[in-house]
């Protein structure tokens, strides 16, 4: 599941670790025909989410690594190829990265203070898909907002008197001492974020920098390797010259003692004022290199000539974080529930289907895409570019993260969140099969709406399908505190729960494949 960061923005306007590999299971002997067991998701999971492929980076090689082990893994079942090229579809990307030209410095008293990229700060290079280009030059005295406060607040307004205009501005996204333990979580919620760059926006600045605190601490440790490695879709559009860039410059960054970016007596002094003296200036400089991506797509052929040219599809997406910084002597996120367990279901489903002594009516589609991490890019292209005709596909079933936390507990978006009611019909089938099962789930639809301020709705690649109007069921078993960290290894996950996700997503996908009637 990819990091919120950039989708909360929207709403308001190399090295390996140490010679330690996860160890492997066993070998063990053939799962049964027709049926899945936790034994092939862990044998399979251990593999895919192993050290050896090094967290599965979009724009590197081990993504690649892993495209070719699920194409062998398709070949071996004997699905039919779905891609533009066998069992490939070709993504044209473009990393974006930041060049040698960039530069980012607070000029005080004749004194030049560098600030670092990545360390300190980084700026926004993409703010996605339809979004205008932000700036890519900065220049302005500093003004430091505090938390970005106003007079809803009762204790203060740190807009009083300020004149933002053409000014770097400087906002913490946290909470004044003192604050209760309710309210602080509130104002250091990632979601806080786009509220306090929306109240800075309208005053025409010409730089934002918002320095994230509490968790958002870690979030920027944990985005900013990840934003000095952006990738893009390819685009032959030219490049938006300087001057017809509308939105300013945005960068995120954490607040440092001592930091020129900040009162000289912070974190005492955290008042909103003017940092008399302080002009700082940014340019940025970005390098575009063209890759290729590629999404890995197979079809299990439907038996009912009437309906075998329509399709239940299921996704997952196999790439992840990559390289992280070393926690201990380990720095590779291996990833094995985001999206290993995911990835490894959609091949034990592949498998029953294919085995199964009478097919589905319906054809099934497995798409694994690549680049959901990096903005949903494998699922934007495939959702444009579909190697079936896109009003072919009847339904899309999404399973990301699905292999921790309470025993019983799965999350479902999409019935409520998705637009005109399109897939309420196809909650109400999920519903169905879950009742029939013998130790049904309990389903939490608390994130299943288009305005949580988590945004799960978007943040996976069945939001593609979805603006296309396809029915659509995202499953996950939630968020946990090894997201998009080193820690996230099979080791860690329920087997016996991702065995019975995993068997939930596959009754549901044949009773969508064998009704003769679409999902509506």
């Amino acid at each position: 599941m990819r990091r919120s960061v950039l989708a909360f923005l929207l709403a308001g306007i190399g090295c390996a670790s140490a010679a330690r590999t996860s160890p492997k299971p066993a070998a063990t002997e053939a799962p049964p025909v027709g049926q899945v067991t936790a034994e092939e998701l862990r044998r399979d999971l251990y593999a895919f989410a192993a050290d050896s492929m090094r967290g599965r980076e979009t724009g590197t090689e081990d993504a690649n690594r892993a495209m070719r082990f699920l194409v062998e893994r398709v070949k071996q079942l004997g699905l039919e190829p779905a891609g533009d090229s066998e069992f490939v579809q070709r993504v044209p990307m473009q990393k974006e990265v930041f060049g040698p030209g960039t530069k980012i410095q607070v000029e005080q008293d004749g004194r030049v203070r560098p600030v670092t990229v990545g360390r300190e700060i980084v700026p926004l290079l993409n703010l996605g898909a339809g979004v205008p280009p932000t700036k890519r030059v900065a220049e302005g005295d500093l003004v430091f907002v505090g938390y970005g406060l106003t007079q809803n607040n009762p204790k203060r307004d740190d807009f009083a008197g300020l004149n933002l205009a053409g000014r770097v501005v400087v906002v913490v996204n946290g909470a004044p001492a003192g604050t209760d333990s309710a309210r602080r979580e509130q104002l250091e919620a990632q979601g806080a974020i786009s509220e306090r760059i929306g109240k800075i926006l309208p005053h025409r600045p010409a730089a934002i920098i918002v320095l994230l605190t509490g968790k958002g601490t870690e979030l920027f440790e944990q985005s900013a390797p990840q934003l000095e490695r952006a990738v893009a879709l390819r685009t032959n559009a030219p490049e938006v010259p300087e001057s017809e860039r509308v939105i300013p410059m945005i960068m995120l960054g954490v607040p440092v003692v001592g930091s020129p970016l900040l009162p000289t007596g912070w974190p005492t002094d955290d008042k909103a004022q003017v940092l008399s003296g302080r002009k700082f200036t940014a340019r940025v400089e970005q390098v575009k290199t063209p890759i290729t991506g590629y999404n890995v797509a197979a079809v299990v052929r439907g038996s009912d000539p009437s309906l075998r040219n329509t399709y239940v599809a299921y996704g997952a997406h196999y790439d992840h974080v990559g390289i992280l910084n070393p926690v201990g002597k380990d720095s590779i996120a291996n990833g094995a529930d985001d999206d290993g367990s995911g990835s490894m279901s959609l091949l034990a489903i592949a498998r029953v289907m294919q085995q199964a002594p009478v097919k589905p009516r319906r054809s099934v589609l497995f798409v694994w895409h690549i680049g959901e991490e990096k903005g949903l890019l494998g699922s934007s292209w495939f959702t444009d570019h579909p190697t079936v005709p896109i009003d072919s596909i009847v339904a899309q079933l999404n399973a990301d993260m699905i292999g921790r936390n309470a025993d019983t507990l799965l999350y479902v978006v999409g019935p409520l969140a998705a637009p005109n009611n399109q897939s309420k019909r196809l909650g109400a089938i999920l519903d169905s099969v879950n009742a029939a099962f013998p130790t049904p789930f309990k389903l939490n639809r608390e994130w299943d709406s288009a305005t949580h301020p988590e945004h799960i709705y978007e943040r996976s690649d069945h939001f593609n399908y979805a603006r296309k109007g396809i029915p659509i069921v995202f499953v996950t078993t939630g968020l946990h505190d090894d997201y998009h960290k080193v820690s996230d290894e099979p080791r860690k996950i329920d087997f016996a729960k991702l065995a019975r996700v995993t068997r939930l997503m596959a009754e549901m996908g044949r009773a969508v494949a064998n009704s003769p009637k679409r999902p509506r």
